[in-house]
């Protein structure tokens, strides 16, 4: 392993508020970046030195990203493996392609993660409203159906109720291939951030409680209500799941934690993700660091917080807020520059500190 020297480029395929930070990091690191994006106005390139602007399947574009970087990484899941593999062969991509497989089919991720034994809820794959109603008398529960690929931030998906009516919720999701997932009773939900050097070396931060509204994170909590025992068990899930894969990077896990601390794996993130935002203010190293190191063949960093925090996003009008949020002291706010206020939107987040004894 020969780590890239400082002056090197990262290509970035991706240009939204992860690739931003990734590229803030890489240029404290000395490192250049390059993102790939089909908007010109994303977050990223305000602060890339450089911007590619075309669609993830473009295989011109592709092949100029890879050309001009050193090592090539990615925001999101959603980019196509296959015209990415094709156009950046000549190039390490980190992380591998086989993680990106994975994780982009919510089916293929719970096979895998079964497969390894890492218990997740109970699940079926669907393809017609047949299978749908069959597979609800099987799971015998309450359900949630999710589109197979795409779905983010509470989009794609569907409850039904165990003797609902399931046509609609089939159609409503397109009639596209889907999952059929049990809900399940859980006290709350955590996540791990977690990284592989190309060493093999792994390094986790503390597990963060989070809540959702609406399908969206709006709260990570460190150290929250997650004991030594579920933070334990989290860090050899995580292990177990980036030593299968051979993975070099920064994965975000998701959990649910049942009343006896036992852990379900809800998804993975094969990226920077959203739940380890408070690394940025709580640790001298973020995952965006991480990450960085991580891909460029550098030792990891210390995960170790010097802080408690509490991280909130700022969803849709709540970023008019960042006047009022940047009076209070131990407050470390990070707006990501999106030109365009929606509803549902993800505008920046902040995280309130509480420094360690």
């Amino acid at each position: 392993m020969t780590p890239l020297p400082p002056g090197a480029t990262i290509g970035i395929l991706g240009g939204g508020q992860l690739a931003r930070m990734l590229a803030i990091a890489a240029a404290r690191l000395g490192y250049r970046t390059i993102a790939l994006d089909p908007d010109p106005a994303c977050p990223a390139l305000q602060v890339a030195n450089e911007g590619i602007i075309a669609a993830y399947d473009d295989l011109k574009a592709l092949a100029s990203l890879a050309s001009r970087a050193d090592v090539v990484t990615y925001e999101f899941e959603n980019v196509p493996v296959g015209p990415v593999r094709e156009a950046v062969s000549g190039v390490s991509l980190f992380p591998p392609a086989e993680a990106l497989e994975v994780s982009q089919d919510r089916v293929v991720e719970k096979a895998f993660l079964n497969g390894i034994g890492i218990e997740t809820a109970p699940w079926r794959a669907i393809d017609s409203v047949e299978e749908l109603g069959h597979a609800l008398v099987d799971l015998d529960s309450d359900c949630i159906l999710k589109t197979r690929r795409f779905g983010y931030d509470g989009k794609g998906q569907a409850s039904i109720r165990r003797e609902g009516p399931v046509a609609d919720a089939f159609e409503s999701l397109g009639s596209r291939p889907s999952i059929l997932e049990a809900k399940i009773a859980f006290d709350y939900e955590c996540s791990v951030i977690a990284a592989r050097g190309q060493d093999g070396a792994i390094a986790c931060f503390e597990p963060a409680e989070n809540v959702h509204g609406l399908g969206i994170l709006r709260r990570s909590t460190v150290p929250g209500r997650v004991s030594e025992t579920v933070a334990h068990k989290a860090r050899e899930i995580a292990a177990a799941i980036v030593g299968k894969l051979n993975y070099v990077g920064v994965v975000g896990i998701e959990f649910f934690v049942r009343s006896d601390e036992s852990l379900l794996v809800n998804e993975l993130a094969p990226r920077v993700h959203n739940s380890g935002h408070w690394t940025e203010a709580a640790c001298a190293i973020s995952q965006f660091e991480q990450h960085i190191r991580a891909v460029c063949g550098l030792p990891l960093g210390d995960p170790n917080r010097h802080s408690d925090c509490v991280m909130e996003n700022l969803i849709g009008e709540e970023v008019r807020r960042a006047p009022k949020l940047l009076e209070e002291q131990d407050l470390v706010l990070h707006l990501y520059g999106k030109l365009e206020i929606r509803a549902g939107r993800k505008m920046g987040h902040f995280t309130r500190l509480t420094p360690r004894a």
